[in-house]
């Protein structure tokens, strides 16, 4: 009886942490797939709401939550024909937050993976990322 309910009391705890460690971030840059849309939120509160691309069909932007690992400005993809990447935040792999030039496309599936926005947006995250520090960002893609 008491193996059982440590079992259900350690599922709990992991169910409840989960959402506490996007939280703990000052900033949590929060991607809704089903939207194609980007919440910002700084220290709890929402500070902007953005369109943003991600995967088209076939390709893949992975769902979970991550830190930040990374900031490059001009970035330039190695896997697809040195494509401008600017303000680009990396945080899962080759994964990155980044603006695009093809901003008639944002709202709608059509990266290779990557979250895009709108270069101006991007710039804002980019920045905030720099001032808050990479440790305090958190990326949280979601269905």
């Amino acid at each position: 009886m008491m193996r059982l309910l440590y079992s259900v009391l350690l599922a709990a705890s992991v169910l409840l942490v989960q959402p506490l460690t996007a939280s703990a971030a000052s900033i949590v840059a929060r991607v809704d797939l089903s939207t194609q849309t980007m919440t910002v939120s700084h220290h709890g509160h929402v500070k902007y709401r953005w369109k943003v691309s991600t995967a088209r069909q076939g390709k893949v932007t992975p769902v979970g939550s991550w830190k930040a690992k990374w900031l490059s400005r001009n970035h330039r993809s190695s896997r697809y024909n040195n494509a401008p990447m600017p303000y680009s935040i990396f945080y899962n792999g080759n994964y990155a937050v980044h603006g695009t030039y093809s901003i008639k496309r944002l709202g709608r599936p059509a990266s290779a993976g990557c979250i895009r926005l709108h270069p101006d947006n991007a710039a804002v995250l980019f920045r905030m990322a720099q001032r808050e520090g990479l440790s305090n960002v958190r990326i949280v893609v979601q269905r």
